[in-house]
């Protein structure tokens, strides 16, 4: 493309090198913004015509011409890939004055390709975080109907990977239930944040030309209004960090579920099955049944934990106003944003297909002597100091232990010696898993009534 073809080429007399052509050319990538990019031009057609600077056929020429060129590269996107173009920027207005002639020229009176991407960009993202946020929902209602039908299903619960105490196989569904409406709530409120437009901003000190700003805002649907400092609205990235950051704690969520749910297939847990839809097989072993959707989205988490160090370490020491360096921040948050979103959809998927052994969770809730807290708190309600019953638990714990016996099972002289204070208390009842979980029956505890209430609250916020 010769100089004279670029949007700057003006200044220059002599093509660039090839090598550097191509290093120095974003359409590959932010030709994903092409549909914001036609929406942001038809709007700014629009505000100079009511400055003034076209006339209002000159306007709908313009308005009627994008809107057709976004239809067309809709059906079919192969110009895209086709053209020379620099960027997506430089793209339209080529295609606009194939279209127009000497009209196209005249649309970027007064705004910058700066202003134009920062626009791009928070309208770009205001799509995706929307879906980010509908696929989350999609998983939590997923996570909600598992906990529905697992609340009362016994599940050893873990601290420092070491059986703790019981808990429901429900309750542990719900708290990744709430650690992804937290992440909901990031996106929606990096949304609310981001909701003022840069366009007019023009290439740092504001346009030159009468355009109401103002109106210009709500034409794009930009609820907060026009940006304040034009400096600060063409080298802001704030929006698209706060979203990868969104993206990459809810990656660490998934994550973490995934983790949890590895450990609980392998054949040493044995507490849950994956359907055959996200399981694989061996190449060489024909026993083996692989959780891999799982691990992927474990080993994904990190690509887009790096998408955020690239962003943000990107802006670290980045001078104002923009520099070329905000080039390379699309491709990081375009990763982020797939990634995310293939995640949820694949987990989503995993947690519709999972099914608990609830034989295999019992039994493994009668070991590892998860009841001795409870039987603490039993001799603490006969009137022991807690301190002095969590040492008289432990000390039952070594004996039973020594003898290869549960605590509800101890000998008379062990209980004499360890429980006197409750003498003639049927132990294997009081200490059941079903006790032991009912004795739970706060707000937020596992009790299987509290997991029912906490299930159906979910699902109606999620409906709502």
């Amino acid at each position: 493309m010769s100089p004279n073809e670029k949007m700057w080429g003006g200044r220059f007399d002599g093509t660039g090198d090839p090598a550097f052509e191509a290093f120095n050319c974003s359409l590959g990538f932010d030709a994903r913004l092409l549909q914001e990019d036609l929406e942001g031009s038809r709007a700014w057609a629009r505000a100079l015509g009511q400055a003034g600077v076209l006339e209002e056929g000159e306007v709908e020429q313009l308005v009627a011409a994008l809107e057709q060129l976004g239809t067309e590269l809709r059906d079919d996107p192969t110009p895209l890939s086709q053209s020379a173009a620099e960027d997506i920027h430089g793209f339209v207005e080529h295609a606009l004055q194939a279209r127009l002639g000497d009209l196209a020229r005249k649309l970027h009176t007064g705004r910058s390709r700066n202003d134009q991407v920062a626009t791009d960009l928070k309208l770009h993202l205001r799509g995706q975080a929307a879906e980010l946020c509908a696929g989350t929902r999609e998983l939590m209602s997923a996570l909600v109907d598992l906990a529905h039908d697992t609340a009362e299903l016994a599940l050893p619960g873990h601290t420092h990977l070491q059986r703790a105490q019981a808990v429901t196989a429900g309750h542990h569904a719900l708290a990744y239930v709430e650690m992804l409406g937290r992440d909901v709530s990031r996106l929606e409120a990096a949304q609310v944040r981001s909701d003022t437009c840069p366009l007019g901003a023009a290439a740092l000190g504001g346009t030159a030309w009468p355009v109401d700003r103002e109106a210009l805002a709500a034409d794009l649907g930009f609820g907060a209004g026009p940006t304040r400092n034009s400096m600060d609205a063409v080298s802001d990235r704030d929006h698209a960090t706060e979203v990868i950051f969104a993206c990459s704690l809810l990656m660490v969520h998934l994550s973490r579920l995934a983790e949890d749910w590895i450990f609980y297939c392998s054949q040493e847990a044995g507490y849950l099955r994956l359907g055959d839809e996200v399981s694989t097989g061996s190449s060489l072993m024909p026993q083996k049944r692989n959780p891999d959707a799982l691990e992927l989205v474990r080993g994904k988490c990190a690509r887009v934990q790096g998408d955020l160090t690239t962003i943000l370490t990107l802006q670290k020491g980045l001078p104002l106003t923009y520099d070329k360096d905000l080039q390379e921040d699309k491709e990081c948050l375009f990763d982020a944003l797939d990634t995310t979103r293939a995640c949820l959809q694949v987990t989503t998927t995993v947690v519709r297909s999972a099914r608990y052994d609830a034989e295999r969770c019992r039994a493994a809730c009668a070991g590892g002597f998860m009841e001795a807290t409870d039987l603490a708190d039993l001799l603490v309600q006969a009137g022991l100091p807690f301190r002095d019953a969590h040492g008289r638990v432990g000390a039952a714990v070594r004996a039973a232990e020594s003898k290869g016996v549960c605590l509800a099972d101890l000998d008379a002289s062990d209980r004499e010696q360890h429980l006197p204070e409750l003498a003639g208390v049927d132990l294997a009842s009081v200490l059941s898993v079903e006790a032991c979980l009912d004795r739970h029956d706060c707000l937020g505890g596992t009790a299987p009534h509290q997991v029912q209430a906490q299930a159906r609250a979910w699902k109606e916020r999620l409906q709502a």
